[in-house]
This record gives C-alpha cells, structure tokens and sequence, in this order.
C-alpha cells in the first residue's frame, strides 16, 4: 500500500508540474510575449542538462549496484568451457553501445540547449552534409562488421554438435506446462524412441517400449552432471514453445514441438566449488531470504530455467541442476539405475511387450542383479576398511588397496553389457572379499604369537593371498 501511494503521489505530481508548464506556456502565447518565450526555452534547455545528468547518473549507479549480480563479471564468470567466449561478446557488445549510448544522449540534450529558440538567433538550413554523412555511415558498417564476424564465429564454434566418434553424455530435456522432464540414458548411453502418441500417465514422455534402448532409461527430478565432461542436450516440448536456459552455463535454446534442437556444453566448475567462489563475495554474506540460518551462498544451485514466456505457471518451470566429480556422477548413476521407468512403471504390467520373458528375463535385469551383488560385496569390504582404521594400521592399508582393486571390477559390473563379462567380475570380487576374510584372520593370530615364533607375514599379490608364514624356531 505504501509503494502505491507513493507511486500516485508522484505521478499527482508530475501532472501538477506539466500543468503549470502548460498554462505558462498558453499565458506567454496569449500576451505575445517574446521575452518569455526566450526565457521559457532557456528554462525548457536547462532542464534537460539536469535531467540528462540525473539520468545518466543513475545509469552508471545502477550498473555499480547489479554488477555483482551480473553474469560474466566478478564472482559470476561462466561455469563452461564455452562460456568465457559468450561472455567476451556480450561485454565487447556492451562497451561500444555504452559508448554509442552515452555519446547520443549527450548530443541530444546538448543540441536542445545550444540551439534553443534565443533573440537574434536565426536557424541555418542545412540540406546534408557528405563528410558527415561519410562518418556516420562508415564507422557503423565498420563496427558492426567485426561485431557480426566474432558473433558467428562463437557461434559456429559454440553451436557445433558433437562427432559420432568422440566420447560424451546425452540427455534429454522436455519442456510441458508447467516442468521439465528429465531422462538419461542407462547404461546403453543411448536414448530410446519416442512416440507422442503414447504419452498418458504412465508414459509422461511417449516412450516406446518396444524399443529395448527405453529399458534402462529413467528419469531423475534433477540435473546431475559430471565435471569435464562433454554434453549433448536433446531438447524437445510437449505443448507450447518453451526455452532451456542454465545461466551461469550460457547455455540458452528453444523446445519447440515436433521439432528436437539441442545444446552441447561442458560444465568446468562443480557445484560445491562455486559455492566456495561465492563465498569469497561480500554480496552473497547475507542470510537467506528461504533460510535464515544459512548465507545466501551455502544455498547456491545451478538451476534450470525456462526462459520462454509459456502461460501463467512459467515461473515454476525449475530444476535443480548439480555439477559433480566423475566419482560422484557415476555412484548417482549407480543409484539411478534400479529407478528404470521401465522397470518401475511398466514391467510385468498388462502394457509390457516383454512381459513373457518372466522375471529377470531381460538382460538389463540380469546385469542390475550382478551390480547389486557386487555393491554388497563391496559394501562388507569398506565394513572391514573402516573396523580397522585407527587400530590396526597394516590390516587398515591391506584392506584399502584391496578395495582400490575392487573399485576397478566394480566399474566393468556398472557399465558392461554383458552377462559373461558380468559374470567373470563378479566371481574376481568375491575372490577378493575371500582374501580379505583370511588376511584378517591371520592378521588375528600374528596377536598370539610368541617370541619362539617368527613374524607372521602376509603379502597380497594380484588378489591372492600368499602365506608366508615361518615355522617356530
């Protein structure tokens, strides 16, 4: 209420003050003064000068105040590797039309003033001037002309998709009234068909089961991403235009129906170190406004915007986007995985075209059964790690490099699409937690031993377990 008041308050008074300026102006008419004319058109100069002045004061006080704010300045340079070269056109940009803008605002108010209706004064007719003309129209074609060239080559550079043989990770992002909707590939990395036609509530995206490529794709409530790694978005809408906007990645395409685009970028600053950037920022000290407990920089996240104005729930069209080491991302797909849509939403259902091959038929099935398996093994390994560290320093190192070999066999268990590959992991992971069993053990009773009996040792060499231990003296 108070800002409305103020706001009539001051638009009261912008009429009162144009009135007088008004009856003024007709008074001088009427009397024929020309004097007062003069000194109305002296008053009229003057104050543009001073409203010239005020408004660009404010121009370079606003910049000040939203520059820490601003994207491509300060703590906010791009979080891409193709973002530094969006942000150096946008700042070049910047520049020569603040110079353009400064200067034609100066002459324009300038000219109101110098050549204001004065006595003796007489206007000179001008009907063009080829020098002037020459200037004003060859050092614009010239500016534009190495504005238009840089802007293509960030975009031809920018906008490239990526080569079928190069290694990176594709999503897809779907835009509908009023979300997005997320899908990553499974472990296949590749994306199955769609359909529009088989969208319903089950199936948000149109997904087409009989395309064994959808098995292990599922859809997240997040954006996560691994730090350095390339991505290709594929971005699509399901009703109205929408835009796919991550700022601080310069990342900015439509989702137009019907027809798929797509963006391809690679995050270069995790989300947890971006936080620790902001942090360092005076202006991002303050509480939260959600969360008073916390500054404004703990609360930090990436997001996911759309930037296309697509109805009256527009401003609720956000995800959170998460940027993480290779580790994090790949344990995130780890627990990704068992979420399938497929396995959630439509196994063993009437709407399965897969539904005879019974349970754990598929081979995608099969594969997530050895994967929990091995994680369970792994997850006793780093049981025993843990119960030694602080108390037994050589059980503690034995059992750390036995899970950095664990580690290794886990990966082929998360990616491999085969069951005999699958198979053969599995079995050299339970080799492993077999020796670790019988190091600990004779780890056990090198404790009892006494004087009249030699050191016990125990050497792990390519996941065997080799006893060399002496007999009593």
């Amino acid at each position: 209420m108070e800002i409305l008041i103020g706001f009539l308050s001051a638009v009261l008074l912008a009429v009162f003050l144009v009135q007088i300026g008004k009856a003024r102006e007709l008074a001088s008419i009427v009397r024929n003064d020309k004097n007062e004319e003069y000194e109305i058109n002296k008053f009229q100069g003057a104050l543009g000068v001073v409203f010239m002045l005020a408004f660009l004061g404010v121009c370079v006080w606003s910049y000040i105040y939203y520059l820490p704010y601003m994207l491509g300045w300060g703590v906010n340079t791009a979080a891409s590797a193709h973002g530094a070269e969006v942000d150096h056109m946008f700042n070049l940009t910047l520049f020569i039309t603040a110079i353009v803008f400064f200067l034609t605002q100066i002459a324009l108010f300038w000219f109101a003033w110098q050549y204001r209706g004065r006595k003796n004064h007489k206007a000179i007719y001008w009907s063009h001037n080829e020098q002037l003309e020459m200037v004003w129209m060859i050092i614009p074609a010239v500016t534009m002309t190495f504005l238009v060239v840089g802007g293509l080559q960030a975009w031809n550079h920018i906008m490239g998709d990526v080569n079928p043989d190069e290694e990176y990770i594709e999503i897809e992002a779907t835009g509908y009234q009023f979300a997005w909707g997320l899908r990553y590939p499974g472990r296949d990395g590749k994306l199955g068909a769609k359909d529009f036609r088989k969208i319903d509530a089950t199936n948000p995206l149109g997904q087409d089961w009989n395309d064994e490529k959808n098995i292990d794709d599922f859809q997240p409530d997040k954006i996560v991403l691994p730090l350095g790694k390339k991505i290709r978005v594929r971005i699509t809408a399901r009703d109205v235009l929408h835009n796919f906007y991550l700022p601080q990645f310069r990342v900015k395409m439509d989702a137009v129906p019907g027809m798929p685009t797509y963006f391809v970028f690679t995050p270069t600053v995790t989300t947890d170190s971006m936080r620790r950037r902001l942090s360092e920022s005076p202006d991002w000290q303050v509480a939260d406004k959600n969360d008073k407990t916390k500054k404004r920089w703990e609360t930090f996240d990436y997001e996911l915007a759309c930037a296309e104005l697509c109805g009256k729930g527009h401003y609720s069209m956000r995800r959170i986007v998460k940027i993480v080491s290779p580790e994090e991302y790949e344990a995130w797909l780890d627990e990704q995985e068992k979420s399938s849509h497929y396995l959630t939403n439509v196994r063993g259902k009437d709407n399965d075209p897969f539904k005879e091959k019974g349970e754990n038929g598929l081979l995608f099935e099969k594969l997530v059964a050895f994967k929990s398996e091995g994680n369970k093994l792994l997850e006793d390994l780093k049981t025993k790690r843990e119960a030694a560290r602080g108390k037994d320093k050589a059980a503690f190192e034995m059992y750390s490099n036995l899970q950095s070999e664990a580690k290794k066999i886990q990966t082929v268990l998360r990616t491999t699409m085969s069951v005999e590959d699958a198979e053969k992991s599995l079995r050299e992971l339970k080799i492993l937690l077999e020796n670790a069993k019988v190091v600990s053990t004779s780890a056990d009773l090198s404790l009892t031993v006494t004087d009249s009996m030699a050191t016990l040792s125990l050497t792990v060499t390519d996941s065997v377990v080799v006893d060399t231990t002496k007999k009593p003296l």
